[in-house]
């Protein structure tokens, strides 16, 4: 059974209504002017893999996998994760399982809160989920050891822990964003979200995020739907590659299949819009 299943996924946003309502379409009776963001999406993704969805801006990637977390409703369609239903989970259920499944945003300088120093930031998961007990081995949790438990996680993002006390106007742009995946992981989850989470940042900045996840994905066991609009970063990070268009996965395989063979014209387009070195000698 594969870790997460998504069955005919759809996402339509209403037309925003005027002065006499919505309008309806004289050909097909629907409102005039809503968006089907993600039209029908299927897909598997095994445990300890990572899937790329790679596809221009504004063709549903963000959708999608935020509608895998339940940030954002479904209008129909089927999430298992681990065999549960993601869309009918509710409370305690669905808290349950989002300590599983985890997000790393794409904006580093706006999912950090600037009013939290990085130690209450990188720990609050913990007390959200009420896992501060069973991570830290204690019925009463001291500051100490969720300081603890901050310090290990600061480590395995590669930033010091004398930096717990400080802010997120302090760090600069590829920082944050390790802080970020740190409070991500600081719950163990079994499938991370990867919302573009290094088109903010340098292309060296970003390499160096890109490597970092690798290796956590090594060291945690992690499972990745990484999203980006980049073919030769998800060319590289992941085992296979879904292309979205407009709503809808046009192309799926593995990724050096996907990178040397494509079938499909739009897969081709974004394969040539990317930019070849040129040596030019002196």
């Amino acid at each position: 059974m594969p870790l997460l299943s998504i069955r005919d996924l759809v996402k339509i946003y209403p037309p925003e209504a005027g002065v006499f309502g919505p309008g309806k379409s004289a050909r097909t009776g629907s409102s005039a002017g809503e968006v089907r963001a993600v039209n029908g999406v299927s897909l598997d993704i095994e445990a300890g893999e990572t899937l790329g969805l790679v596809g221009e801006s504004g063709c549903g990637k963000s959708t999608l996998g935020r509608m895998i977390l339940r940030l954002i409703p479904a209008t129909s369609g089927s999430i298992l994760f681990n065999g549960q239903d993601v869309l009918a989970a509710r409370s305690a259920a669905l808290r349950r399982l989002r300590r599983d499944m985890q997000i790393i945003f794409q904006d580093p300088f706006a999912s950090l809160n600037p009013r939290m120093r990085i130690e209450e930031i990188i720990t609050e998961p913990l007390l959200i989920h009420g896992l501060a007990n069973e991570k830290l081995s204690s019925a009463t949790p001291s500051k100490a050891q969720l300081h603890q438990a901050a310090a290990q996680m600061m480590r395995a993002v590669g930033l010091d822990q004398s930096a717990l006390r400080r802010y997120p106007h302090e760090f600069s742009g590829g920082q944050r964003q390790r802080i970020g995946i740190a409070r991500a992981l600081i719950l163990h989850p079994r499938f991370v979200v990867c919302d573009e989470p290094v088109s903010a940042l340098d292309v060296s900045v970003g390499a160096q995020i890109v490597n970092l996840l690798k290796d956590l994905q090594r060291a945690f066991g992690l499972t990745y739907l990484f999203i980006s609009h980049s073919m030769p970063v998800v060319r590289y990070l992941s085992d296979r590659i879904a292309v979205m268009r407009a709503g809808e996965i046009v192309e799926l395989g593995p990724a050096e299949q996907i990178a040397a063979h494509p079938t499909h014209d739009y897969t081709r387009a974004l394969l040539a819009a990317t930019p070849e070195p040129e040596y030019r000698p002196a």
